[in-house]
């Protein structure tokens, strides 16, 4: 019996909150659901659905970190939004997380918590004192038979989005959730939407960037990243294993106080993950001298560097050239980025650094002496200095193969040294 059989069987268990049966009134069960969780019934085609709304207002702190200061412009997204995913445009972000019944995915896990957050401008008829919001609207599936009146309300809210953000979404939450709106025979709101799944640009911003968080891909969790660069420390946070079984006992029981601390766990993971994109954002817009860190100036340059933005992306791997960990391949990249704009003397300079390094991986230092005999024996025309940096390859670990290309390479400069060459420009 798959997930979803077994959840309607419990569900049948238990009458659906706020049905009336022929023996008497609806459940009082139902009053005390909303109120425990501080949500308001919607219903759809027959089925009750719970809604909770929550709205940050710009002075809310989150850690040192205020709303306000993480807004959008007026237009709904950051200007270097699409640095992060080309397909973003102007209008609004949604932001989405889910609480599921597992993590197997697949059509027999549903979600049964749906967070949705945006930052919300004020209505043009509001008075001088309103400000910009950011706003958090959780689709709590209180029965299995609601979903797919919940789901209509989730479209509801993301239809009008030309993006949505979510952290690892790619490969969980929005597949799941597209299963279930095709289960049901729903067309999804997400379809054709720009998706930017902030858990990469995380890892290449901020992965290693304090000793509490490893340089490996499993330490970029948002609460981890919550703590570091927002100041936030949760207390009291229910574990994300423990969040399938808490409503299973709501479904067993009708007892919601165990959700409360759900429904919490999603709002702050909404919350951080717009504040961690929003960080972002404008340290892609205001350039290479924001970055705090080395970590993070390296991370902002090969976001600049894949789109495209060379000159950015050389001012912040420079950055990192004084990093003992993070030496090696800034130089390298570097160099590599030099050699693509043309600026050879640059781009050797730069491997000579790599050379230089006290500790340099053994595949830099190979490529850096490699990329060293080709350029001052092509462009400098120094063969004496080419056939140090040749030899030196040839006392590495090489492949045999690469062997014979520098032994061949050795041939040719020895030749150069007993009778030089004409002063041709070089064939490539």
């Amino acid at each position: 019996m798959n997930l979803a059989a077994r959840l309607r069987d419990v569900v049948g268990t238990v009458r659906r909150p706020g049905s009336a049966s022929a023996e008497g009134p609806a459940d009082p069960a139902c009053t005390d659901i909303a109120d425990t969780l501080g949500g308001e019934w919607r219903e759809a085609r027959g089925q009750r659905y719970l809604v909770i709304d929550t709205k940050f207002s710009p002075g809310y702190r989150h850690g040192h970190t205020a709303v306000a200061d993480c807004l959008p412009p007026d237009d709904g997204m950051w200007p270097m939004l699409p640095l992060l995913e080309p397909a973003a445009r102007h209008g609004r972000l949604v932001f989405v997380d889910l609480e599921t019944t597992g993590l197997a995915g697949g059509a027999g896990t549903c979600a049964f918590l749906v967070g949705c957050g945006w930052f919300e401008p004020p209505s043009p008829s509001a008075s001088a004192g309103q400000a910009a919001c950011f706003r958090v609207r959780q689709f709590f599936l209180a029965s299995h038979a609601a979903e797919r009146a919940l789901l209509e309300g989730v479209a509801e809210v993301a239809g009008g989005a030309t993006g949505v953000v979510t952290y690892n979404g790619k490969s969980f939450d929005l597949p799941l959730i597209e299963t279930r709106f095709l289960y049901h025979r729903m067309e999804t709101p997400f379809a054709g939407v720009a998706h930017v799944d902030m858990l990469h640009p995380a890892r290449r911003l901020w992965r290693g960037d304090d000793v509490r968080l490893p340089a490996d891909a499993t330490s970029c969790r948002l609460t981890t990243l919550e703590q570091t660069l927002l100041g936030h420390v949760r207390e009291g946070d229910v574990p994300g294993f423990e969040i399938p079984a808490r409503y299973f006992h709501y479904v067993r029981t009708s007892d919601a106080r165990p959700l409360h601390a759900v429904l919490e766990h999603n709002r702050l993971d909404l919350l951080a993950l717009a504040m961690l994109t929003a960080r972002a954002a404008r340290l892609l817009e205001d350039g290479p001298q924001a970055a705090r860190t080395a970590r993070e100036a390296y991370g902002l340059g090969r976001l600049y560097e894949r789109a495209g933005r060379l000159s950015d992306a050389k001012l912040c791997y420079a950055r990192a050239f004084d990093d003992a960990v993070l030496a090696p391949e800034a130089l390298r990249v570097y160099a590599i980025l030099c050699r693509r704009e043309r600026q050879h003397v640059d781009a050797a300079a730069a491997w000579r650094r790599v050379l230089a390094l006290r500790r340099c991986p053994p595949p830099i230092a190979r490529e850096a002496a490699e990329a060293l005999a080709v350029h001052l024996e092509h462009r400098e025309r120094d063969p004496g200095a080419a056939r140090r940096y040749a030899l030196q390859l040839l006392q590495s670990n090489i492949s045999r193969r690469r062997v014979e290309a520098v032994q061949y390479r050795l041939a040719r400069l020895d030749r150069k040294l007993g009778a030089p060459t004409p002063d041709v420009a070089p064939l490539f």
